[in-house]
């Protein structure tokens, strides 16, 4: 427990943090990577180097300190980084070299600033919450040897491999061992450690697309191109594309992850609104909702692509509709080819947008979100506005963790 002199000194301290978080965050990361150079498999460079990660981390340090005294404000975002930790293989060990590089960081940026009793409160807080995530974490990997019969990676043989778009390529992957594998939840995601050459071992997360219950994982991955010019492409997307065949093997993790289908109220309507790659985690959500469901809920599904050539999944999600009529589709092209036509392999053009919603949910509604950043944060307004219940509305981005509401 912290003292109250801490508490006082960790809340004196929120000013400073909103405004030089990120500059001590860089800090950080760069100090932790140089001393401790066996942690960076940890982290995705791409953020790094985005910088995503460091204002992630900034926010998140931020938000500790104000609700220090409130550790139970944070329940879901110590959730969705648990998990992420486990997914990578996190450790009680690892948390003491975060600890000491985080510690130092503080009095290397502030200099003389960082006093004594800054030091000392700052290091009962960060152990504070370390506690919270080694217990959690613990539960966590525990569950995951429950429900799936092993933790840590598992060798895992590449069964199949077939492009979904130009851009996106699925991968069906069953256990090398032969064994069964336990029904994920809808919406969890998968670690994947593959050796990259001149990379060496790189881990990924990645959200399995296919129906609970399948004897294989799938996964679906977009090739990522450089973002800007001068800047390379990612690195395993890539390699994935480029170099995985039939045959070949990887390791993979549990599955793990928050972001998963609410089960309770099975009579509720559900919309599941994707945005280009973002469709993956809502595609098994939408096999378990249709599999599982009564044949009279009502299940929507908006799907947002740039054009036909980036459009993934477009065959299995006019199958399921052929199937279900209770499920009712509808696909948006933000930026048409000059040969798309709404009518021909899709709806409409634009961006999502109220008209849209308007015509395609009703009240009651379950929401999943997931796809790039500034579209969740456009229908998360969008769905605010129109007076839905936010813990009614569900998202996930793909990214280092942050908060739509920030």
């Amino acid at each position: 427990m912290l003292t109250a002199d801490q508490l006082a000194v960790i809340k004196a301290t929120v000013p400073v943090l909103q405004e030089h978080g990120e500059t001590l965050t860089r800090h950080f990361y760069q100090r932790m990577f140089e001393h401790n150079p066996e942690v960076r498999p940890y982290f995705n460079p791409a953020h790094q180097r985005s910088g995503s990660q460091q204002r992630a981390l900034a926010g998140a340090i931020c938000a500790y300190a104000q609700h220090v005294d409130n550790p139970a404000a944070l329940t879901d975002a110590v959730e969705l980084i648990a998990q992420k930790h486990v997914s990578l293989g996190i450790r009680p060990e690892h948390y003491p070299i975060v600890g000491e590089n985080l510690l130092a960081s503080i009095k290397e940026v502030l200099g003389d600033a960082a006093t004594d009793d800054i030091i000392d409160a700052w290091a009962a807080a960060y152990g504070a919450l370390a506690d919270i995530f080694i217990g959690r974490e613990a539960d966590i990997y525990q569950e995951q040897e429950q429900r799936f019969g092993w933790q840590g990676f598992k060798p895992f043989v590449v069964a199949r491999r077939e492009a979904e778009s130009d851009n996106i390529t699925s991968f069906y992957l069953r256990p090398a061992d032969g064994a069964a594998l336990h029904p994920h939840k809808p919406g969890q995601y998968i670690t994947l450690r593959v050796d990259v050459p001149g990379a060496g071992p790189v881990m990924r997360n990645y959200s399995l697309s296919n129906a609970p219950g399948d004897q294989h994982f799938r996964i679906s991955v977009k090739r990522e191109a450089a973002p800007v010019d001068g800047a390379p492409d990612g690195v395993c997307s890539n390699h994935l594309h480029a170099n995985l065949k039939e045959g070949d093997r990887v390791a993979l993790a549990p599955p793990a992850g928050e972001f998963v289908l609410d089960t309770r109220e099975q009579d509720a309507p559900v919309v599941l609104i994707a945005g280009g790659v973002g469709i993956t985690p809502l595609l098994s959500m939408l096999h378990q909702c249709l599999a599982a469901s009564p044949a009279s809920r009502p299940v929507t599904l908006i799907q947002g692509a740039l054009n036909s050539r980036v459009h993934p999944f477009r065959e299995e999600v006019r199958a399921l509709a052929a199937a279900h009529p209770n499920l009712q589709v509808h696909v948006r092209y933000s930026d048409p080819l000059a040969g798309d036509e709404p009518g021909r392999g899709y709806h409409s053009n634009g961006l999502i947008d109220e008209a849209l919603l308007d015509a395609l949910t009703v009240d009651g509604a379950h929401y999943y979100l997931c796809g790039p950043e500034p579209m969740l944060r456009h229908v998360h307004a969008l769905l605010s506005r129109r007076g839905v219940p936010m813990e009614r509305v569900h998202y996930e981005f793909f990214g280092p963790a942050a908060a739509l509401a920030a």
